[in-house]
This record gives structure tokens, sequence and C-alpha cells, in this order.
């Protein structure tokens, strides 16, 4: 982790700009193609969801603007972020919430988060990644999604950035989902959003 000097951030009158608001955030929901995923995971004999869950978390790292936080005032930049996710137990109508770090190999990564999904008796657990290294993620794949507002106690400096996608419709031999961004205008615009969407693409077209 790494602190910024806010005199010399290029993005200290954007953040300056947005520091007054009580709720800075925004929420965008879009359409993505996950058939290169699927066939991925068909492949490979992995799940969907915590591969989407991989994607989504490296293509926000491939996004410079998505590592900074905002500490009430004082901006961080960390060097990896860390996906927390809900997951429903088989036969159960509670979720739990299920904390791992991403690595490098979506393989491994799917691989990690079903055994600590299966082995895990608490609703959620600590580990040594600071809170706002996070990003949180949910899945609704009984629906599709179409918009989305979190539920929190409005913290303006809230850096966490949330992401959630509901059921995939298929349509002309591809698959589609929306997915939905939830993110702080102090450190996050829309062309963050942008880039973070051909990061997302760009992954999933090199599987």
């Amino acid at each position: 982790m790494t602190i910024i000097d806010k005199e010399t951030w290029p993005r200290r009158a954007h953040y300056d700009f947005f520091t007054p608001m009580s709720d800075p955030f925004y929420t965008l929901t879009f359409p993505v193609d996950v058939t290169p995923l699927r066939a991925w995971c068909r492949a490979n004999a992995m799940p969907f969801y915590p591969a989407m869950v991989f994607g989504v978390t490296k293509a926000m790292e491939a996004v410079d603007a998505f590592h900074y936080k905002d500490r009430d005032g004082v901006i961080v930049r960390h060097d990896t972020l860390v996906p927390s996710f809900t997951d429903l137990k088989p036969g159960s109508e509670l979720f739990q919430i299920v904390t791992v770090e991403a690595g490098e190999d979506p393989e491994d990564f799917c691989r990690r988060a079903k055994a600590q999904a299966a082995a895990q008796t608490e609703f959620i657990t600590s580990g040594p990644w600071d809170g706002d290294q996070l990003v949180y993620f949910t899945c609704l794949p009984w629906f599709p999604l179409t918009a989305l507002k979190n539920e929190k106690d409005v913290n303006p400096s809230d850096s966490v950035p949330r992401a959630a996608w509901g059921r995939w419709e298929e349509e002309g031999g591809r698959t589609r989902l929306l997915l939905s961004l939830e993110l702080n205008h102090r450190l996050l615009d829309g062309v963050h959003a942008g880039r973070f969407y051909e990061a997302l693409n760009r992954w999933m077209e090199g599987l």
C-alpha cells in the first residue's frame, strides 16, 4: 500500500469537487457478452460464478484508478484487489460471504474459492487484507438484473466497488448478462468504467 501525496495527485480537483457530496456514489448496469467465459468453463470443468468473479477482479486491477482508495481524506493505492462474494450453500436459503485472494490463475482461484465456500462455517471471515482492498460481489441467478441499489451506511469515503449480475440470457448463439457496478465518483468516473469494460472483454476473449 502506498500513501498518495494529494498535492501532486492529478485527480485532486475532481476529488475536491465530489468530496462535499453526502452521496457521491453512482451505479451503472450494462450488458456483457460472456460467451467466451462460458466456453472456457465448460472446457475446463470450472464453475461460472467464481470464474466471473475472478475476471471482474482482474479487469478492475487492469485499470489504475480502481486501485485508489479514500481513507477519510487520506488517499492510498493498493497493488492488488481482493474479491469478497456472496455464496449460497446447497439446500440453504442463507448465504455466506466468502473472501479469497484472486491470485493470477483463474482455475486455481475457482478451486480455492470452491474449497473455501464448502469449508466455511462462519457467515463472514477476516483475513490479512485491508477492508478497502476488497471488491464486493453478489449474483442473483434467478432473474435478469436490470438495476440494483446496494444496502449500506452511507460513508462518502467508502471506496469498495460493488459488482452484481443476474441470470444470463442466450440469443443467436451468444450468452449475455447484465453487469451492475456501484462506484464512488470521488475516485472513479465513467471513463474508468469504460476501461474496465474493455479490460473484461479482452480477458474473456483471451481465454
